[in-house]
C-alpha cells in the first residue's frame, strides 16, 4: 500500500510523538556537541508535524520535555529551553502563517516567566487556526496530569458518586484534543514513559529503530500505512470483512 492509498477514515485523528535518540544521533554523526541533536530533532518535529497536517491528521502531540527531564544537566536543560523559546518567539510566525494552532500540555510550575509568556503569546496568536493543532507536552507527566485533573474536580465541589470517566476527561489538559490514535516512538525504545496515559487507552503503538533526527516524512508514511492495517476493536468484536 502506498501512502496515497490511505483513505481518510484510516487516517489517525491524533498522533503522539515520543522522540528518542537526539543525543545518540549527534554522536554518530560527528556533531561537536550531543546537544546539537536536539536542534536537529526540533527541525524534524516541525517538518513531520506539518507533513502530518497536510496528510489530514488533525492533532499532533509532541513529548518535548517531561517532568523528569529536570534531572538532566543544567547545560542540557538550558539548551532545550532556549530551543523552545526560539520556536515560540520566532518560528511561531511560520506556524501561524501555515494555519497551525499551538497548545501547551503540562504544569507551569518551574518554568521561567519568559518561557511562560512566550507560550501564552503563541497560544493566543494561533488560537483560531484550523490547519491542525500542535500540542507541546512541556514539563509534562501523565500521572501529574491525572492528579491535576482530580484536583480540579475536587475544587469544583463534585461528590464521589458524580465522578465519571467523562468528567475526568473534561478536566485534563486541553481536553479538546481527544484520544491519541497512533503513538510513534523512535530509537528502539518501547515504553510510554508516562506519555498521555489517559489518551493512550486504546492507542496503536508504533516503534522504530530510527533515531528521531533521522525520522523523515517517508518514515511517517510507513507508520501511517501500518496504522491503516490495524484492526481497532476498542474492546469489541473484530470487524467483519
Amino acid at each position: 500500500m502506498q501512502s496515497a492509498d490511505i483513505i481518510t477514515d484510516m487516517m489517525p485523528n491524533h498522533i503522539g510523538l515520543i522522540f528518542d535518540g537526539n543525543r545518540r544521533w549527534a554522536k554518530e554523526n560527528g556533531c561537536k556537541s550531543t546537544l546539537e541533536g536536539h536542534k536537529q530533532g526540533y527541525d524534524s518535529l516541525k517538518s513531520v508535524a506539518e507533513y502530518a497536517f497536510d496528510k489530514g491528521v488533525r492533532n499532533v502531540s509532541a513529548f518535548v520535555f517531561s517532568t523528569e527531564n529536570w534531572n538532566r544537566s543544567k547545560k542540557e536543560v538550558d539548551y532545550l529551553m532556549k530551543l523552545l523559546l526560539r520556536m515560540m518567539k520566532r518560528d511561531i510566525k511560520e506556524l501561524h502563517k501555515k494555519g497551525v494552532k499551538v497548545l501547551l500540555l503540562g504544569t507551569r510550575i518551574g518554568l521561567k516567566p519568559e518561557i511562560l509568556q512566550a507560550i501564552e503569546d503563541a497560544v493566543v496568536k494561533t488560537e483560531k487556526n484550523i490547519k491542525g493543532t500542535l500540542a507541546f507536552c512541556l514539563n509534562y507527566g501523565g500521572q501529574q496530569e491525572l492528579a491535576d485533573a482530580t484536583a480540579r474536580i475536587v475544587e469544583k465541589g463534585y461528590k464521589s458518586e458524580e465522578i465519571t470517566p467523562a468528567l475526568i476527561e473534561e478536566n485534563l489538559y486541553a481536553p479538546e484534543l481527544g484520544p491519541i490514535d497512533l503513538m510513534i516512538r523512535t530509537s528502539g525504545e518501547q515504553r510510554l514513559s508516562g506519555f498521555q496515559l489517559w489518551r493512550c487507552s486504546y492507542v496503536e503503538l508504533y516503534f522504530t529503530d530510527k533515531k528521531w533526527p533521522a525520522f523523515s516524512n517517508e518514515d511517517l508514511d510507513l507508520a501511517l500505512q501500518e496504522f491503516a492495517k490495524r484492526n481497532r476493536r476498542f474492546g469489541g468484536d473484530a470487524k467483519k470483512t
